[in-house]
């Protein structure tokens, strides 16, 4: 898997602009072969920072992703911002939840519920997703 992260700070007057550009993007991105994950998201800390995050199966597709209309369209629209953005790729070999990172935790919580365990504040959440913060 291949996990990618588009870092973007945009200019404050152009923001709904890029963000309403990059919202009507995000559904047929998520249709492309091979594209996993395909999420937007803003950083509650400064609301001109933004951050694509979209999860690949193979090298192979997301190549042709890079090179498709779809991704011009999304490069096009980055001249929007105040800064030059920063395209990460992580390469992954196994993915986990939870239980890859602490063994067993699962067993030991109920919903709903929140816990300290090795220095991290777990809440047991009703949609069945652990979340985790120091």
């Amino acid at each position: 898997m291949i996990l990618v992260i588009i870092r973007m700070k945009v200019l404050s007057e152009k923001r709904v602009e890029l963000s309403q550009t990059i919202s009507s993007l995000i559904g047929s991105i998520r249709t492309e072969k091979g594209c996993k994950r395909c999420d937007f998201c803003g950083s509650m800390e400064n609301e001109n920072e933004l951050c694509l995050l979209e999860e690949w199966d193979t090298q192979e597709n997301l190549k042709s992703y890079l090179k498709s209309e779809k991704f011009r369209i999304l490069r096009g629209a980055l001249i929007l911002l105040k800064e030059p953005y920063e395209m990460l790729y992580h390469t992954t070999w196994h993915t986990a939840g939870i239980e890859g990172v602490y063994p067993g935790l699962e067993d030991h919580v109920q919903e709903g519920k929140r816990y300290d365990y090795q220095g991290l504040r777990i809440d047991m959440k009703l949609d069945k997703n652990i979340h985790y913060r120091q």
